[in-house]
């Protein structure tokens, strides 16, 4: 059967260019999935996906006019039911015959073309037919009207289409934006679908202003892209546009000189090239002045607002050069050039008037003004909650440092949230914290306590840098652990994929920060003692916090590679120090690799077991009398006890937990012996209680660096 390959292209207005690639990805996938679905494509057809502002399209590799007939089988029902007596056919079955398409004109002769086979336990009858493959215009009607529900549209709007009556606009459209051309080529040749009021033909749109002709007739399938870019002026490829745009923003800045680079921002990269079908990047700059406005604040009205491409020099210090990606590739890009610092210079100097303006009142002056900003219904003001954050902070400091320590951070938490009511970050939000550096400096508070202002929201996202000091890590654990513990503590819980005020994110946070700073803190204890700072507001939800903490632990260390087996026998134990925990799995996994280690996980599975069921009718005491010790085995085991246990506990207290568990290896034989030889649950009842406390003795000894039962198979 003769193949080609196919292109279909729907031409619609400007689509949303942050769903742009998602868009144009999705059409392709669904399209080429279901073509293959029909037989019309093969597992090897290659699907090219296309996507420019104002259009989306895929190109589909070995696409068959008609696919190939398929044979099929087909149950009817048990022979009981089809034939009477006689074998002859019952009107059930003619009437299922019929139905099928079958010829029933001479009912011997259809029985006689059925065939018979064992069903389960009954005899059934099933009928042989050739389905008829599907023809390309019905397979790819069907694809298209697939991809095109399918698409993952952030937003339907409703249009109506011109019609031949004469009330234009009688039939209404939803989709993403209004469409306006439809193609569809196998080879040369144009396959009569239809999609959202258009007819599918053989020419398209190119560029609004660039465009050598209009409309773009395509010769066939596969000179798709390169008719488009030659007499369209169109990439219509969003990858190939993307890294058009990235070699001219890099040869451009290349020309400015100095070492000069583009901000990096990908997703930036990527609305633009969302943006523009013909990229054309030209050099601009503003007026040096702006540049004492903190270059944060700049970068981001350029980025948001514009959708510029600030350049950084050498040393990552901003420059008053920027670099816009143009749709349009004049001779002259002078008036492009005039245009785009005509319209960024009056953000720049909002900018400037925001930062001088916030510079005239001191950050401790606006402290008072947080209690007029509501952070949360049951739990109080901005105001309320910085006290909360001051308290929680001034008790971890305490644990962490000397007086200077807590003053720093004192200070730090008092104010960390008053650029909160600054005109800056009042039309920017993503720079708070940052302002409040800022403005801490400006108001003489020294780098301590303005890193500290600046740094508390760290870790603001998964990779992002840590606190760079002492006091900001106080602080920024205090601000977590206060929205945690509130909103624990007034049951507003994550839900699936609901976590409005990031409590995943900030757990995570937490435990960075306990982690990789290796804080000397106890997790239940950080948690309880931030409690009280609520007053009556919350009830104490410290366990359940603990436990959600304890499950984004799980979480990320699984994401770093230790199994699910060694990071449960380590977190069974709930360990409070978070900062030891990956040398208690490193030790569990060496511990693994010993050819003890299944016995003795084993055996400690089993005592867990015997004490878990002896327990039910008291606590057993982890004492041993020797006078009662009776067989040898259970003698032998005690002293391997008294020998090893003293060396294993002075490695565990000295951190040393990989070797704290190779010593208690040992213990495999006299425990085996120990389960072979001795009945534990003797009917004496002083024998029985020593054994279960010499079981006891053993379970505590071997269970301090991790749950080993849980590394049983």
């Amino acid at each position: 059967m003769t193949t080609q390959n196919l292109l279909v292209e729907l031409f619609v207005e400007e689509l949303p260019p942050k769903a742009l690639q998602k868009l144009g990805d999705a059409f392709a996938t669904v399209l080429g999935d279901q073509l293959k679905a029909q037989g019309l494509a093969t597992a090897a057809s290659v699907v090219t996906p296309f996507a420019s502002p104002r259009r989306l399209a895929a190109h589909v590799t070995v696409v068959a006019g008609k696919a190939a007939d398929k044979a099929v089988q087909q149950k009817l029902m048990p022979v009981t039911v089809g034939l009477d007596k006689d074998g002859n056919a019952t009107p059930a079955l003619l009437k299922k015959l019929q139905a099928l398409g079958a010829d029933v004109s001479n009912p011997a002769a259809a029985v006689a073309a059925l065939k018979r086979a064992q069903d389960g336990k009954a005899e059934a009858l099933f009928y042989d037919s050739v389905v008829p493959g599907a023809t390309l215009a019905g397979g790819l009607q069907k694809a298209l009207d697939e991809a095109i529900a399918k698409l993952p549209i952030p937003k339907v709007m409703s249009y109506q289409l011109e019609t031949d009556c004469e009330l234009p606009g009688w039939t209404s459209v939803n989709f993403v934006r209004p469409a306006h051309g439809l193609v569809a080529l196998h080879g040369s040749t144009v396959v009569p679908v239809k999609a959202l009021g258009l007819t599918a033909g053989n020419s398209t749109t190119g560029h609004r202003f660039e465009a050598a002709v209009s409309p773009v007739v395509l010769k066939d399938a596969d000179s798709y892209a390169a008719t488009l870019q030659k007499d369209g002026a169109v990439i219509a490829s969003f990858a190939e546009r993307k890294a058009e745009i990235a070699r001219q923003l890099a040869a451009a800045a290349a020309k400015v000189g100095n070492g000069a680079r583009p901000i990096e921002d990908e997703a930036l990269l990527d609305e633009v090239t969302a943006l523009v079908e013909r990229p054309n990047v030209v050099i601009c700059q503003f007026e040096e002045q702006f540049l004492g406005v903190p270059q944060e604040c700049l970068i981001l009205t350029m980025k948001a607002n514009q959708k510029y491409f600030p350049l950084l020099d050498a040393a990552g210090k901003l420059t008053n050069k920027f670099l816009v990606v143009s749709n349009i590739s004049p001779e002259d890009t002078s008036f492009v050039t005039g245009g785009n610092e005509r319209v960024v210079r009056p953000r720049l100097a909002d900018a400037k008037f925001f930062f001088d303006q916030d510079r005239k009142k001191t950050l401790a002056s606006r402290v008072e003004g947080l209690g007029k900003v509501v952070y949360h219904n049951k739990l109080g003001t901005q105001g309320e909650r910085v006290e909360r954050v001051r308290a929680i902070a001034k008790a971890i400091a305490q644990q962490l440092g000397d007086a200077q320590l807590v003053q720093d951070a004192d200070l730090a938490a008092q104010l960390a949230k008053t650029d909160l009511v600054t005109d800056m970050v009042g039309e920017f939000p993503e720079l708070q914290g940052i302002m409040g550096g800022y403005y801490a400096l400006n108001d003489g508070l020294g780098e301590t306590v303005a890193n500290a202002i600046e740094d508390h929201y760290k870790p603001r996202f998964a990779g992002d840098t840590l606190p760079r000091n002492t006091a900001g890590v106080v602080v920024a654990l205090a601000d977590k652990l206060e929205t945690l513990v509130g909103m624990f503590g007034i049951g507003n819980l994550p839900t699936g994929d609901r976590d409005p005020f990031a409590l995943r994110r900030h757990a995570l946070g937490v435990i960075r920060m306990l982690v990789e700073k290796d804080l000397p803190l106890d997790l239940n204890a950080l948690l309880a003692g931030a409690v009280p700072a609520f007053g009556d507001k919350i009830s104490d939800a410290s366990a359940q916090l603990a436990e959600f903490i304890y499950d984004r632990l799980a979480g990320s260390l699984r994401e770093q590679g230790y199994s699910a087996q060694e990071v449960d026998a380590v977190l069974a134990l709930r360990p409070q120090r978070l900062a030891l925990v990956e040398k208690q799995l490193a030790a569990v996994r060496a511990f693994a690799a010993l050819p003890e280690s299944p016995a003795l996980a084993a055996a400690n599975k089993r005592v867990g077991n015997i004490l878990k069921k002896a327990e039910v009718e008291g606590p057993v005491d982890a004492h041993v009398n020797p006078q009662l010790l009776q067989e040898k085995a259970e003698q032998d085991l005690f002293a391997a006890l008294q020998r090893f246990v003293p060396e294993a506990n002075a490695q565990f207290e000295a951190g040393d937990y990989t070797a704290s568990l190779q010593t208690l290896a040992v213990l495999r034989a006299p425990v085996d012996a120990f389960f072979d030889d001795v009945m534990v649950n003797a009917e004496q009842l002083d024998l029985r209680l020593n054994r279960q406390g010499l079981l006891k003795t053993l379970h505590e000894a071997m269970n301090r660096v991790a749950d080993l039962s849980r590394l049983a198979v």
